[in-house]
């Protein structure tokens, strides 16, 4: 439960494709095709056994939409009971010796897990272990006015303040800089 900090990214990436997050694109996981992209380029593989992300279904997809929810609902009230709830949705958690005898967690999903479940148990697990190593405070709103998403913070100055950096920082600073040679004129 170290290594946090994809599944946080993952969880955060989820959470910031729905329809109400930015302004203008709307839906970014609107059918399987979409959901089998998101998966593909966060390098998301399956089980194996399960469905390939080419065999993704509306099923499925109505499936990540609802974890969706609860991950954003988990964002805006972080508590170790709720991420823990995600675990057990498609397996959970053991506690079991090493090698050397040292107790380890082990994350193990159940056989037949679906697509969701698989995302419920990487990103309830890496949102757990945010909460214990970081706490709750890294779980943050985006500071862009025009943005609604929210992030995990797992940075290690722990000074994050965009979603998605790139997009709504820089939307930010364009228009501060616009707001500048304005007034300059």
């Amino acid at each position: 439960m170290d290594d946090y900090r994809f599944g946080a990214a993952v969880a955060t990436d989820l959470v910031n494709t729905a329809p109400e997050v930015m302004v203008g694109p709307g839906e970014l996981i609107p059918d399987a095709a979409a959901l089998a992209r998101f998966l593909a380029e966060r390098g998301l593989r399956p089980a194996a056994g399960e469905p390939a992300p080419a065999d993704v279904t509306a099923a499925d997809v109505a499936a990540v939409h609802t974890l969706r929810r609860r991950l954003r609902a988990l964002f805006e009230h972080p508590d170790a009971a709720g991420a823990a709830a995600l675990t057990t949705a498609a397996g959970g958690l053991d506690l079991r010796p090493d090698a050397e005898g040292r107790l380890q967690w082990l994350v193990r999903s159940r056989p037949a897990a679906s697509i969701a479940e698989e995302l419920a148990l990487l990103t309830g697990t890496a949102l757990l272990a945010t909460l214990r190593a970081l706490g709750p405070d890294r779980f943050r709103h985006c500071a862009a006015p025009t943005c609604a998403g929210m992030f995990v913070d797992t940075s290690r100055s722990g000074r994050r303040r965009y979603c998605v950096p790139e997009v709504c920082g820089n939307r930010v600073n364009v228009a501060a800089h616009r707001a500048r040679r304005r007034a300059a004129v």
